[in-house]
């Protein structure tokens, strides 16, 4: 089976997310998408980030019922910061059936070349990239590319989470759950 891995800190969930994710399966030959929570992306400040348990649970919420997009903390298993290198060789090994595909945006493509082991990942796998506003893909680094023509919407966690510091809605820019959940734990008031 052909699996598409979405690495994220999802930092919430948003809407934003779920739409790539379900584009993913509507439109390509992906036929299951796993959002990879990262717990300690290596790109990324830590200090932000709410406890993985809970990003983690937030996804869980959103995803309720669906079948072919899941939650994965198949990371947290590992060292970290989280390497997607060394995901993707951990998921090899341990389920050698299936067939793996990158995706992400063209803001995170653009900078592979500072991943580690980049040049085995674009040798190996697939990416199914969707575009971001005002990112140029250059054909810097050649690698098997699919474009999605995905909607794509000005939304992201860390706008989120300013808005709840400062006390305003994020109604419509995330689950009606995963808000819910939000609001009921108090989650990024202080982060």
């Amino acid at each position: 089976m052909n699996i598409g891995l979405y690495f994220g800190s999802f930092n919430p969930v948003h809407n934003g997310h779920l739409i790539i994710a379900n584009h993913v399966i509507c439109y390509t030959d992906i036929k299951q998408v796993w959002m990879v929570l990262s717990p300690q992306n290596p790109h990324k400040n830590s200090k932000s980030l709410l406890n993985e348990y809970d990003r983690l649970h937030l996804i869980q919420s959103a995803l309720e019922g669906e079948t072919k997009i899941k939650a994965s903390s198949i990371e947290f298993k590992l060292p970290r910061p989280s390497y997607t290198i060394d995901t993707l060789t951990y998921l090899k090994e341990k389920y050698p059936q299936h067939q793996y595909s990158i995706i992400m945006g063209g803001d995170s493509f653009s900078n592979i070349k500072k991943w580690k082991n980049y040049e085995l990942i674009v040798k190996e796998y697939s990416f199914y990239i969707y575009e971001r506003k005002g990112v140029q893909l250059n054909g810097e680094v050649e690698a098997k590319i699919n474009i999605l023509k995905a909607p794509l919407l000005e939304i992201s966690s860390t706008v989120i989470r300013e808005m709840i510091k400062k006390g305003k809605s994020i109604r419509y820019l995330v689950p009606d759950v995963v808000n819910k959940e939000i609001k009921e734990n108090g989650y990024y008031k202080k982060v």
